[in-house]
């Protein structure tokens, strides 16, 4: 079954949402290409002196199965300085390349189907020092939010609070509403092989994947959130600094 990777032809097509067809395949045989590394193993076991995750899919199972691993990209110049994102792309401060790089005793000797990252340089650069490189696609961009971006979360909150209190039903001035942004999300998640599938993403990313599931919240940089896609079901999460936590 191909993956989908589906560049979009301009920023214009990307805001409206993108193309339901006209998109571009790749052969599984090339992911090794690209970083990727085939399931080989039913099982799999991460464990340290931080956290431990234990799964006991069977092969079969895990043939039909979709499984998320979400990474939120390192702290951001911006993030540590508390402003709003999108689309903007600011580079990971010291604290953020360390988060990232944390992550990969996490993530070592994992096997995933696919790995993949937004194409936004602090998501690619996460990948990159907490895996290796990344199959980028725009899809997986944080929610474009216009004219907010570069504001500060207190100037959000005070003059847009309901996109960032509610992430539902928003339309951000200059840039996304959130229909828009669900859809590209989650077309591009639809679009995935059954398996175990890496992304580096957002904080926007991971919410509106997930705040259905009673995680409906922006998670902290350097944080992974483990979802069983097909059965909405919350595996697992680790934010920097954690010990196990799980379902």
């Amino acid at each position: 079954m191909p993956l989908l990777t589906g560049p979009y032809r301009n920023d214009a097509e990307l805001e409206l949402g993108g193309p339901r067809s006209d998109v571009s395949y790749i052969r599984a045989s090339a992911l090794s290409r690209v970083g990727v590394r085939q399931i080989r193993n039913p099982k799999f076991r991460i464990q340290n002196s931080e956290f431990r995750i234990r799964s006991e899919l069977s092969l079969s199972a895990m043939e039909h199965a979709l499984e998320l691993w979400l990474v939120r990209h390192g702290e951001t110049t911006f993030s540590a300085t508390k402003r709003v994102a999108g689309w903007s792309d600011p580079p990971l401060t010291a604290i953020g390349r360390r988060q990232a790089a944390d992550l990969r005793a996490t993530l070592d000797g994992q096997n995933f189907t696919g790995v993949w990252s937004s194409d936004l340089e602090r998501a690619v650069e996460t990948a990159r020092l907490a895996w290796g490189e990344p199959n980028p696609d725009r899809r997986l961009r944080e929610c474009h939010f216009g004219d907010i971006e570069g504001c500060t979360y207190d100037e959000a909150d005070t003059d847009h609070g309901e996109v960032f209190r509610d992430f539902r039903g928003f339309s951000t001035p200059g840039g996304e509403s959130h229909v828009q942004f669900h859809d590209r999300v989650h077309g591009f998640i639809d679009g995935l092989e059954p398996g175990r599938h890496l992304l580096f993403v957002h904080g926007g990313v991971i919410r509106v994947l997930t705040q259905d599931l009673g995680v409906d919240r922006f998670l902290p940089t350097g944080s992974i959130f483990g979802l069983d896609w097909p059965n909405r079901k919350v595996l697992f999460v680790r934010e920097p600094g954690d010990s196990d936590r799980g379902d």
